[in-house]
């Protein structure tokens, strides 16, 4: 038998300045979707994730908490990781920044680029944002303030080594032309190019002497190494290169990364910063970067200062994690910012995962325990009215492979609810509660629920990747045939009045702004 093909899959690193909102959580659903597919295709899949620990914005956070960084670190890395267990999330390794092995690392990486000249000493003056740890030329400012994220900007000059962009800008152009595949969607390739690579790179500041949260310049050690030469590189060391030359057999099967799924907002760090530093060290780029939209609320990006954040445990309690799951991953569209409010979430909860999909089963179960004791088999007695639901069966698992191919998520979520309604579109049409009554009909009632509940638990195995606990528990309860006793209900349905009253409640000052939430 042949090795599995690989598949390496990554998230961008989160943020350890405080606690992950459901816009930052939506990223680690969508690649644990996409990781358990293609798990279910027969890929030896490693997904990795983690959380990026060091900069100013950290050490001025501990400051203000009176902690050290690395306690304030821990903490939120622990709280960061409790979330994407809650959401069911497969990741194989969950990287830290602090992690001893990856500071290591990073020193020999900054040292090897130093030593090859790539990397050089000089002055920095500019405009600095501290959230986003990122120098802006006033050119690049928009209306004063920082062009990715609208806060106010200091300036700043203080002596820093810099990285030779401009050296790697034209081999990473043609890379990009001759690899169509390399970053997606295309609007985010298009934007890369105008924005940044065709203007001309500027050399890139890679170190810092303003603060001490950071990984030291091994020779220089009044500087620590810029935070995004320090992130970027954990999609290497998290699986074993070594800067001199004895990285694991796991860095060699692994890499180069078949996907970085990241937010738009940094799309420029993955696609521009990242190729050409993996360049400078003789290593090849990963074979695509996916921007995926954001996930906003009210009138914008997810802010605390705006208080209008929404987190995943708190979705968590009131829908249940494959609820959330299903939200954040059919509403989102593929390219552009959507919205989902309350009260499309209530209404989203009611019809598809309450009616269409758990009644379905309720009434398939249902029925199979009143008129077989809970066994049916095929019988052989056929009509015209099953081709097409076989039809839409054998159909789904190529519909949805498709729209997976292109990371279409949503549109492969679709994909299996219609399949669904074609199951419940079927009990229509054969009315299984006539055929009940008649005796020697009782043959074709066994074949009609025998096609449900196989058209079912084909739907219910192609949903793991989306929604794994309720795939398992269809699949339990249906048991090919030998139905249970009791189903189970998966979902209730939810009163939007009174949704919106416990929401009043635990947000009373924010009520308004928490209305509407922005995918």
């Amino acid at each position: 038998m042949s090795e599995k093909p690989k598949y390496y899959i990554t998230t961008a690193i989160a943020y350890t300045s405080g606690k992950p909102h459901i816009g930052n959580t939506y990223e680690i659903v969508l690649a644990d979707a996409i990781a358990r597919y293609k798990r279910s295709q027969g890929y030896d899949v490693f997904f990795q994730t983690g959380t990026d620990e060091h900069g100013q914005k950290i050490e001025l956070k501990a400051e203000e908490a009176g902690i050290t960084p690395k306690e304030f670190v821990d903490k939120v890395s622990g709280e960061i990781k409790r979330i994407w267990d809650l959401m069911d999330t497969s990741y194989d390794k969950f990287i830290r920044t602090t992690d001893e092995d990856h500071e290591k690392q990073v020193k020999k990486i900054f040292k090897k680029l130093y030593d090859k000249g790539d990397i050089y000493k000089g002055h920095y003056e500019g405009m600095y944002c501290t959230p986003c740890e990122s120098f802006f030329t006033e050119s690049q400012l928009v209306d004063g303030k920082c062009p990715d994220c609208g806060r106010p900007v200091q300036p700043a000059k203080e002596e820093a080594y810099f990285f030779k962009m401009s050296k790697y800008a034209d081999r990473l152009i043609e890379h990009i032309n001759t690899h169509p595949e390399f970053i997606q969607p295309v609007s985010r390739k298009n934007e890369m190019m105008n924005n940044f690579l065709f203007p001309g790179l500027q050399d890139l500041c890679v170190s810092r002497t303003s603060f001490k949260w950071g990984i030291p310049v091994d020779f220089d050690p009044k500087h620590v190494v810029y935070v995004w030469l320090d992130a970027l590189t954990n999609y290497i060391t998290g699986i074993g290169y070594d800067a001199e030359g004895n990285s694991t057999e796991q860095f060699n099967k692994l890499w180069p990364a078949d996907l970085h799924l990241i937010g738009k907002d940094i799309i420029r760090f993955h696609t521009i910063y990242w190729p050409i530093f993996l360049m400078a060290l003789d290593l090849p780029l990963p074979k695509q970067v996916f921007g995926h939209p954001w996930l906003l609320q009210g009138d914008g990006k997810m802010s605390k200062s705006k208080g209008n954040v929404l987190y995943a445990d708190e979705l968590v309690d009131f829908f249940g994690v494959d609820a959330v799951r299903y939200f954040v991953l059919h509403e989102m569209p593929f390219e552009n910012d959507g919205v989902i409010s309350w009260e499309l979430m209530v209404e989203r909860l009611n019809s598809d995962l309450a009616n269409t999909l758990g009644n379905l089963v309720n009434r398939t179960i249902s029925m199979t325990n009143k008129y077989f004791g809970g066994t049916v088999t095929d019988t052989g007695v056929a009509e015209e009215v099953d081709a097409d639901l076989k039809a839409v069966v054998e159909n789904t698992a190529k519909a949805v492979d498709e729209k997976m191919k292109d990371l279409r998520v949503a549109d492969a979520i679709t994909e299996i609810f219609n399949l669904f309604k074609r199951c419940n579109k079927y009990i229509d049409e054969t009315t299984p509660w006539v055929l009940g009554k008649d005796e020697s009909k009782k043959d074709r009632l066994s074949t009609v629920l025998w096609n449900l509940i196989q058209g079912i638990s084909e739907g219910a195995r192609l949903l793991e990747p989306y929604m794994p606990s309720t795939s398992k528990k269809i699949l339990e309860q249906l048991g090919n045939g030998h139905v249970t006793e009791k189903p189970e209900i998966l979902f209730q349905r939810m009163d939007l009045e009174e949704v919106l009253k416990k929401v009043e409640e635990l947000h009373p000052k924010k009520e308004e702004k928490l209305s509407l939430i922005h995918i």
